[in-house]
């Protein structure tokens, strides 16, 4: 069962929302290959804001995630992306419902 997650907000500068969607949408192909990263979602919520949650079995998994591929490459390109440093919170799951 996951136990702990990642909310993640990301504010796209003026002209890149495009650039923003289409990192997020390869983005899913890193995150298939996380075996410790169970649930991965990319979300646009407005405009040019977006957000990435990712949910995990438990600290372990969060801690190798945020220093795995998508984070790397996230970071690599946040300067020319975003308007604004990644908002990264750290929560914990009360209740998940998750195919079987």
């Amino acid at each position: 069962m996951v136990t702990v997650a990642l909310w993640v907000r990301l504010e796209a500068k003026p002209g890149k929302e495009a650039e923003v969607e289409g990192f997020l949408r390869q983005a899913v192909e890193l995150a298939d290959q996380e075996t410790t990263t169970p649930v991965w979602f990319s979300l646009r919520l407005g405009a040019s804001t977006f957000g990435i949650f990712d949910a995990f079995d438990d600290e372990a998994g969060r801690t190798a995630h945020l220093s795995g591929p998508i984070a790397a490459a996230l970071m690599a390109r946040a300067a020319d992306l975003l308007a604004e440093a990644p908002r990264i919170e750290r929560v914990d799951v009360l209740g998940a419902k998750l195919p079987g």
